[in-house]
């Protein structure tokens, strides 16, 4: 239906709204890539309006100059060479302030784009080559087999299937093993480079993808206006995107196409009504579009594309579970082989000692448990094992080899995969993508591959591995549920399918028992046998002593992050300082 109408458009509207779409088409370009930034990655960017003024400045550039230095002339032959090299002007550009930038959190990004949008914006108007703030004449338009695209009509088309393009790269993107990575960046980076993934590749992917579709947004601008000046491409016009992509549901795809439309209309009916009630002229809307922000950010803070989609409710086909080929798996140590060896590690917070020349060994086919009281300490040893937290001091190794000084995700490639005390799951996305993403390291499919659906047959063994943990933890049911809806306890074990999906050498489970009932206890108790037997080595830490001293071959205890006892469990039980640690006395 959508398709149909946008076919008829230019056939049947005046000529005013068909210019209104082709405005609607190329804001949308530039919203959808903040929808992949800012709704989907959490990075906040109020600088988007400056790439689009490269993709327009570096066309009319090279379409309108003189004369040219030899390596940039043969761009001028067409537009649609201007087009590629806007794209790699952009690209570059958007690389280096992309290393400037993405290092930096909290309000300090969106700071930093502030920064580099307005010096863009105030370039375009101070060097004379690209006409100042005057700006550039005599833009060619752009022709397609002979045809010129002269007029707005003309132009539609190509605006459109250009978007709708960009539409359906970003959706194959996002729902693929890249996309997975790229949504676990909003509230999930710890764990997805526990997992493997590398998210500062990630964020850069998506700050350079939006700068792209902000920059064809610029070149179809330039060649649609025949003139640039650097009015269109200032910070107010950045942060109009931005209210685009929020205002339409700046998590959803579809939200970009929302927000640039009603934005757009919105504006154009208030500049024509406000100045008739104010009496005098003005940028009224600019108020109107305050005070729409507000009421957004209170009654639909997802935007208005979700309520939209809530109120024609699509039937969905019935979802079957993923089958395919199985993924390689690394060769297994032999049993008794020692998998990961701690030797005197100590990590310091300022004047806090939080482990204190801890030492321990795991090894492959046994389940070693860490237990001791809150605070001793057990979870900060996880994360200097992970690499989540460098040692202060000390050595960790694993399969012989010196990882303390790794990042998480290098260590999850050696065969290391973990859960952690607090679950760290992306509620929103389903229990089948939360336990695809422990699978990431074990695909190599590239971004471009994803956008035009060419890895779909590593995506589907991809999934299939998701589903055969998750249907060895128990949780097939649930299969396709938001992984935010299931109680506390289902989470934590769908965070053990997710670390089994990495297929590890060695796992580390944080608290796998809190939250569940006797019979998931004892289940679950069941699977970390069957996984010791298959020769995997288990690094255990749990409050609940029934269940640690039924299943722990060994056990470590520790108190005021230095271990105090460790042996056989029947032993750490009558040992004379664990009883004092626990009890606070002996009789």
């Amino acid at each position: 239906m959508l398709l149909a109408l946008l076919a008829i458009g230019p056939l049947v509207l005046p000529e005013f709204y068909v210019t209104l779409l082709n405005y609607i088409g190329l804001y949308a370009l530039v919203a959808l890539g903040l929808v992949l930034l800012t709704g989907v990655g959490g990075l906040t960017s109020f600088g988007q309006a400056a790439f689009v003024g490269l993709g327009a400045y570096t066309t009319g550039y090279l379409t309108t100059a003189e004369e040219l230095p030899a390596v940039l002339s043969w761009f001028a032959v067409s537009p649609w060479l201007t087009l590629v090299a806007g794209l790699l002007v952009t690209l570059a550009v958007a690389g280096v302030l992309g290393l400037l930038t993405l290092r930096l959190s909290g309000h300090y990004l969106p700071l930093g784009t502030l920064a580099w949008g307005m010096s863009l914006y105030f370039l375009f108007g101070n060097v004379s080559f690209l006409g100042g703030h005057t700006g550039m004449t005599g833009i060619p338009p752009l022709s397609l087999f002979g045809f010129e695209l002269r007029d707005g009509r003309h132009l539609y088309y190509l605006i459109w299937l250009i978007l709708l393009a960009a539409v359906w790269m970003t959706q194959n993107l996002l729902d693929s093993r890249e996309g997975r990575a790229i949504r676990a960046l909003k509230g999930g980076g710890i764990m997805a480079e526990a997992m493997g993934v590398d998210t500062a590749r990630s964020r850069m992917i998506i700050f350079l993808v939006a700068a792209a579709f902000a920059a064809i947004s610029g070149w179809l601008y330039a060649h649609m206006q025949r003139f640039v000046n650097p009015t269109p491409f200032s910070l107010h016009i950045g942060i109009e995107y931005l209210f685009m992509a929020v205002i339409g549901g700046a998590g959803y795809v579809w939200g970009a196409l929302v927000g640039a439309g009603l934005i757009t209309v919105l504006k154009q009916w208030l500049q024509d009504l406000l100045p008739r009630v104010f009496g005098a002229s003005g940028n009224f809307e600019i108020i109107v579009f305050g005070l729409l922000m507000i009421f957004v950010f209170h009654r639909a803070r997802d935007g208005i594309w979700p309520l939209l989609a809530r109120a024609v409710p699509i039937k969905r086909p019935a979802r079957a579970v993923p089958t395919g080929e199985p993924l390689a798996r690394r060769e297994r140590p032999p049993p008794g082989t020692t998998l990961l060896e701690v030797k005197d590690a100590v990590k310091k917070f300022g004047g806090l000692v939080a482990n204190n020349k801890m030492s321990l060994e795991v090894r492959a086919g046994e389940i070693l448990a860490l237990i001791g009281p809150n605070g001793a300490g057990k979870s900060t040893l996880f994360n200097l094992v992970t690499g989540v937290d460098p040692p202060t001091s000390g050595e960790v190794s694993f399969l012989g080899e010196r990882v303390d000084g790794c990042c998480s995700r290098e260590i999850a490639r050696r065969g290391m995969s973990r859960t952690f005390q607090h679950v760290r799951l992306l509620p929103a996305m389903s229990v089948l993508e939360n336990v695809a993403i422990g699978a990431h390291q074990r695909g190599s499919a590239g971004v471009a591959a994803a956008a035009v659906h060419g890895e779909r047959g590593e995506e589907a063994r991809l999934l299939a591995e998701a589903a055969r943990q998750i249907e060895r933890v128990g949780l097939t049911e649930y299969m396709f549920d938001a992984a935010g809806s299931l109680a506390l306890g289902q989470q934590r074990i769908v965070e053990i399918a997710r670390a089994l999906s990495s297929d590890p050498s060695l796992l580390l489970l944080d608290e796998p028992a809190a939250g569940l009932r006797y019979l998931e206890k004892e289940t679950l108790a069941d699977l970390l046998r069957k996984l010791r037997d298959e020769g995997m080595g288990i690094l255990l830490v749990e409050h609940d002593m029934d269940f640690v001293m039924g299943l722990a071959d060994r056990v470590v205890v520790m108190e005021f992050g230095e271990k105090i006892a460790e042996g056989l469990p029947e032993q750490v039980q009558c040992n004379p300082a664990v009883i004092e640690a626990y009890l606070g006395g002996v009789d």
